[in-house]
């Protein structure tokens, strides 16, 4: 069976993109082959890391990828997950991709306490589970 490609995009792919590219491929990696990238790539932000790691979904060894336009163009899905990739993603080429935009608030901005920003990541990380598992489920 020919596995899907779905592409995540942010701006930086530290911290959204890589929690959707960990979830797809926890609850559908054996359907799907996942990558994520960004418009730039900022390095995966130790807090994703953490937050994601207490659910138990490892995406420590991710790597922050700038976007590669001719696996953009291969994907059958591309999703963006902020406005700004969303704005400024590449041109796609293939008349055949799928492309969304699930926006997600960016946890990395949050301010406050340690706890608060941990509260966002959290959040963030929940939203993006909740979409993926309904993305998974309405591909079935």
């Amino acid at each position: 069976m020919n596995k899907k490609i779905v592409y995540f995009l942010c701006t930086g792919n530290s911290c959204r993109s890589q929690m959707a590219d960990g979830f797809l491929h926890a609850l559908g990696g054996d359907r799907y082959e996942v990558h994520s990238a960004g418009l730039e790539a900022h390095g995966l932000n130790p807090r994703a890391v953490q937050v994601m790691q207490e659910i138990g979904v490892d995406i420590s060894r991710n790597m922050s990828n700038v976007i590669d336009p001719e696996l953009l163009n291969l994907a059958e899905y591309v999703i963006t997950l902020c406005g700004h990739a969303d704005e400024h993603c590449p041109v796609i080429s293939n008349p055949n991709v799928v492309k969304w935009h699930w926006g997600f608030d960016d946890p990395a901005k949050a301010a406050g306490t340690e706890e608060e920003i941990m509260i966002q990541f959290r959040a963030v990380r929940d939203a993006i589970k909740s979409r993926i598992e309904q993305f998974v489920a309405q591909q079935n």
